[in-house]
């Protein structure tokens, strides 16, 4: 009945306390986003519910100003 149990791995954040989400920052955007163009789950990209929305409000707010493709297809 005892089950060895591992302590739960502590992950860093993928945006740190320095950083500011904000549309003109391409850079701190492009991580969030997939070889494709879409943007990655919350999941994936270990945020909170609230930052995975701010996060996809100023990718879509790159978008619509052209600082951010809505594809990257090659074809």
């Amino acid at each position: 009945m005892n089950k060895s149990r591992r302590p739960p791995r502590r992950r860093s954040p993928s945006i740190h306390l320095n950083e500011i989400v904000d549309y003109k920052n391409i850079s701190l955007l492009r991580r969030f986003l997939s070889e494709q163009g879409k943007i990655l789950s919350k999941r994936i990209n270990r945020l909170t519910s609230k930052q995975q929305r701010v996060v996809a409000t100023a990718v879509k707010r790159a978008r619509i100003l052209a600082l951010l493709p809505f594809s990257n297809n090659e074809n």
